[in-house]
């Protein structure tokens, strides 16, 4: 239903992405809440929102294209060096729980003596910030950044699934070719 309005909102994103994101968000309903007051189909909040020029939040087409602009906006707030799709999932975390928290996730990582531009890295360390004994040096606090990790983690399986089932639905659309005959000898 929604899916030509994740083609046309993707922009240089991969709509199946958008539409993933969308599914974990509100399972598709534009007009769901939440307790925490973000609304939609991409749970915009109202700052965010701001940002990104919507005007109603529970429209699905503004919130796609608010979601899918933020999300943009985030991958290239992160640093250059950081390669894909590693930038990508961090930039999904930070959609999650703040880039600056993810921020403090890249210094813990770095602390420690891994990459912090490494997804597979900063999200072992991401889990560390709910403790006291890592977020107290960090600028941002606590952060629930395991609930991020999950985030992201679950948006990966969506987004694949989603690609396989256009890769079905692609290769059905395909007409069929003919075999060529076993020659027996």
């Amino acid at each position: 239903r929604y899916e030509p309005l994740f083609k046309k909102y993707a922009g240089p994103l991969d709509w199946r992405l958008l539409a993933s994101i969308a599914y974990q968000e509100s399972r598709w309903d534009p007009k769901v809440r939440s307790p925490q007051g973000v609304v939609g189909m991409m749970m915009l909040t109202v700052d965010t929102a701001n940002l990104m020029q919507v005007t109603s939040r529970v429209d699905a087409a503004q919130s796609i294209r608010g979601g899918a602009r933020y999300l943009k906006r985030l991958i290239d707030l992160l640093p250059e060096r950081i390669p894909q799709p590693d930038r990508t999932w961090m930039a999904l975390a930070g959609y999650n729980l703040g880039l600056s928290h993810i921020e403090s996730a890249r210094m813990l990582t770095e602390k420690d003596g891994a990459n912090a531009d490494s997804w597979a890295e900063v999200k072992q360390r991401l889990p560390l910030l709910r403790q006291r004994k890592y977020y107290r040096f960090t600028r941002t606090g606590y952060a629930r950044g395991d609930m991020a990790v999950n985030y992201v983690e679950n948006i990966r399986r969506y987004y694949e699934t989603l690609q396989w089932v256009d890769e079905q639905r692609t290769s059905k659309a395909k007409p069929a070719t003919s075999l060529p005959s076993a020659t027996v000898t």
